[in-house]
């Protein structure tokens, strides 16, 4: 039997503290000003400009991340939604630590370092503990 979920619960769980989400925000900033001001240097030709972009794609994940579902009609696909947007959050902070495993030393590298280990800080803890809400609200929408 499957039961259906009520809307303004899901809505409920899927809302984000507006200081979480200034802080991302403000994190995420800080990150791409320290990849793009501070022209850190990466060890392979071309890594520069593909940090960038990922950095731009990891800002794109985390408004979507954090953006309203209200207008997704059926409660069920809103949390699919958000359990989707947060593993492409995560999927896009892997690539970004990936590339900065070639990152020649120095201060705009630590600056960099430093910007994305707070974000990462920021993403992990509350992410990790909706995520797995989003999922056991998913699962109990399934009885025998």
């Amino acid at each position: 039997m499957i039961s259906r979920p009520d809307a303004a619960e899901v809505d409920a769980a899927l809302d984000f503290d507006p200081a979480w989400t200034a802080d991302l925000r403000s994190a995420w900033l800080q990150l791409i000003d320290a990849a793009v001001w501070d022209d850190p240097a990466l060890q392979r030709l071309g890594d520069a400009p593909r940090l960038r972009k990922r950095l731009l794609e990891l800002g794109e994940r985390l408004k979507s991340l954090v953006a309203d579902r209200r207008w997704i009609p059926h409660p069920r696909e809103r949390l699919k939604s958000a359990l989707a947007a947060a593993a492409g959050v995560r999927e896009t902070l892997s690539t970004t630590e990936n590339l900065l495993a070639g990152l020649v030393p120095g201060p705009g590298a630590e600056r960099l370092r430093a910007a994305l280990e707070r974000l990462r800080q920021l993403v992990d803890g509350p992410l990790s503990a909706r995520e797995n809400a989003w999922a056991r609200r998913l699962d109990a929408q399934v009885g025998d």
